[in-house]
This record gives C-alpha cells, structure tokens and sequence, in this order.
C-alpha cells in the first residue's frame, strides 16, 4: 500500500467511527491537512508522544509491554528486534527507555504474538510482561546533549553534520516529507534554524535546536 493508499485508508476508518493504528509524524500532518478538527480525536500513549493514534468514536486499543532484562539495551537493538518479527510499524508505537526499563506500545491485536515471539535482542533472552498505561503518562522525553561544529545554522547544513549526509539527500528527505520541523512538514532546505526549533528525521530521530554556543578560530559555528 503506498501512503496516498494509506491517507485515504486513515480517512475512511475515521469517518466510519474507527480508530487508525499507531502514524508517524509525516501521516498525522496529512490526516489533519484532510479532516476538520471536530472529525477526529488523538491519543497520546504519552504527553510527548512521537507515535499516536487518530480515532472518532471507538477508542483505540492499546497495550504497554515491559522488556524485562538485567542487560543493557539500546532503542536501535529493540527497534531492529520488532522489525524483525515482520510487524508493520504501525501496529507499534514508541520505545521508551525510562529509569533503565525497557518499554513498548503495541496494538492490543499482536500483543500476544509480540510477548511469545520477542524473546532474544541483540543475544540477550529478555521476557516482555504487560504493564498499566498509566505508569508513563506523564513520561517526558530526555534528549542526550550534543555539540556539532557547522559552518551555518541553515537546517540542511545541521542535518548533514548531524546524520551524515550530503545536501542532495537531505533534499530528497524533504521531497518525501520525511523531515518535520515544529510539527510542520520542513520544505525550505535553506531555512535557518532559531532557538527552541524542534525537528525529527524520519528513521534517525527527534531533535531540539539549542543555539549557537560559541564560534571557532576558523568562524564555524560550535552548536548544541
């Protein structure tokens, strides 16, 4: 199914009463491009939510696992493990890493499957046990610190020093709507990024824009 498919899809089970399942950034932005306020409610797992659920009238049925380990995991190896089960990435929502515990949102229809099945990541047995919704509810996202020297605080010279890769790429980004800045698909590859800006890149993460710390010998920019 391509996402012109999926919009359309989203939008008819709304308009029946139904509930989607769990959107990335990039489909909420378009089902709200297409429905009327009044249409559609939202459910937040969490008040800082990057996965959420678009429903009318039944409410969305969702379940919280525990990964239950003593070893260390890192989101990367959970994310790549529930991949591997086959599960479409909208039948899961956010991995939260709260308080060195691991934690999953799936839809309440794979819950069984995913607790049988997840049970080996990275070559470490973990065992997943459901837990109360509201244990994260007022969960906040911590972001780790990181200072990148760049030569300007244009969006795409930031991006590139952040990821990785060239301007082109990040201009393809773009042109599939994979990058969302404020909560807004980002079209403007030149944009300047202003302090408290926050951006996601679809497939490498959410970002908070914290300014320009200081300048260099050579007149980069050092920014955090």
């Amino acid at each position: 199914m391509n996402k012109n498919q999926e919009l359309i899809k989203n939008v008819e089970k709304i308009k029946k009463g139904y509930a989607t399942r769990f959107l990335d950034s990039k489909m909420q932005l378009e089902l709200k491009n297409r429905l009327k306020k009044d249409e559609y409610q939202i459910y937040y797992p969490y008040k800082d939510s990057e996965k959420v659920i678009f429903y009318s009238n039944t409410s969305p049925k969702v379940s919280l696992l525990e990964i239950v380990t003593r070893e260390k995991l890192e989101h990367r190896e959970i994310l790549g493990t529930v991949f591997s089960l086959g599960l479409d990435d909208s039948m899961f929502g956010d991995i939260v890493i709260s308080s060195d515990k691991y934690y999953l949102y799936v839809l309440d229809e794979i819950k069984d499957y995913v607790i049988n099945n997840l049970i080996i990541i990275n070559k470490i047995r973990v065992t997943l046990e459901e837990r109360d919704l509201n244990i994260l509810k007022d969960f906040e996202r911590k972001y780790l610190e990181l200072e990148i020297i760049s030569s300007s605080e244009r969006i795409d010279t930031v991006i590139s020093h952040l990821i990785g890769i060239n301007r082109t790429k990040i201009k393809d980004l773009m042109k599939e709507k994979d990058i969302i800045l404020n909560y807004e698909v980002a079209c403007n590859i030149s944009k300047r990024l202003e302090v408290g800006d926050i951006f996601s890149i679809r497939r490498f993460g959410k970002y908070r824009y914290l300014g320009v710390m200081k300048r260099t010998k050579s007149d980069n920019l050092i920014i955090r």
